[in-house]
């Protein structure tokens, strides 16, 4: 079999096919190498910090300040703060190994929302040493995609329930990610601010409530509730049987509705996953990879 990179060491992912992938992806290749020119511990730095991405629509609920507190009360500090814009080549990089199970109408309503206004990447470290690795720990309590599977003290269940696709934050699931996604987010320049800032540890929480101010003032809130989407829907473009034939029949036309509103409504009503399908690269749980580091995989 040709072998594309040399994969990448077990602590930074305990999925075999992750290692192999990422070894031989661009946007981790540009991150580490950037890395391991500011610092000789590349998976020590991977391992002991996360990344959290507030998306769009927790600028337009307000939910960037409550988020960063979350951070703080659970035992992390912000080391790093920067804004991103998430464009249309972002969200597929991002998420390229999970979106092949994202049905059309997921990727239309994603790119709806995702540049309408920047969103805020925050990188953290606990303030206490953790028995797993940070990524793998936040990604845990931030809380499940499914808000009926959400628990109190999860990220998520915090900022509420907006429903399958609006769910307000992301997290870098294993070591690997986090320099993965970092290359993602930002070119050279920017990425070396976030790994300087990072790497020299001071508590950045004051430029993060910052940036959360000058996004609120890009973005006027907006009310994410399905009743009050549908009810705008309805009154901009009346004479529709169902929200579903309304949204399809403004995409036909071009007729213009408001892009919260379609998401809102149009993550109920259209399919968001293809089943019978797994993504190419899967999460990583507290327990399955404390039962990889038992197995050492």
């Amino acid at each position: 079999m040709t072998r594309h990179a040399p994969p990448l060491p077990a602590a930074l992912s305990c999925l075999p096919d992750k290692r192999a992938a990422f070894a031989a992806d661009t946007y981790y290749q540009e991150s580490a190498e950037q890395l391991a020119a500011l610092t000789a511990d590349v998976t020590g730095f991977a391992t002991t910090h996360g990344v959290l991405l507030l998306k769009p629509d927790a600028v337009v609920t307000r939910s960037l300040l409550p988020a960063l507190d979350w951070v703080r009360e659970t035992g992390f500090r912000v080391v790093a703060a920067a804004p991103v814009r998430l464009t249309r080549t972002t969200v597929r990089a991002l998420w390229y190994f999970q979106w092949n199970l994202a049905t059309e109408y997921r990727r239309r309503l994603a790119d709806l929302f995702a540049a309408s206004t920047d969103s805020l990447v925050v990188v953290v470290r606990p303030e206490r040493a953790t028995e797993v690795p940070v990524p793998v720990l936040l990604t845990e309590l931030k809380g499940p995609t499914d808000p009926a599977a959400r628990e109190p003290g999860q990220l998520r269940h915090l900022l509420g329930d907006h429903g399958y696709l609006l769910n307000l934050a992301h997290t870098a699931d294993e070591p690997a990610d986090v320099l993965r996604e970092l290359g993602v987010y930002f070119g050279q320049s920017e990425r070396e601010r976030v790994f300087t800032a990072a790497l020299a540890g001071d508590d950045e929480q004051d430029r993060a409530r910052k940036l959360a101010h000058e996004l609120y003032a890009q973005a006027p809130r907006h009310d994410l509730g399905y009743g009050a989407a549908v009810e705008r829907l309805r009154r901009a473009a009346p004479g529709y049987g169902s929200v579903r034939e309304l949204i399809e029949e403004a995409w036909r036309t071009g007729a213009a509705l408001d892009p919260w509103d379609t998401v809102v409504a149009g993550a109920s009503v259209f399919p968001m996953r293809r089943k019978g399908f797994e993504p190419l690269l899967g999460g990583v749980t507290v327990a399955q990879w404390r039962r990889c580091a038992a197995e050492g995989q």
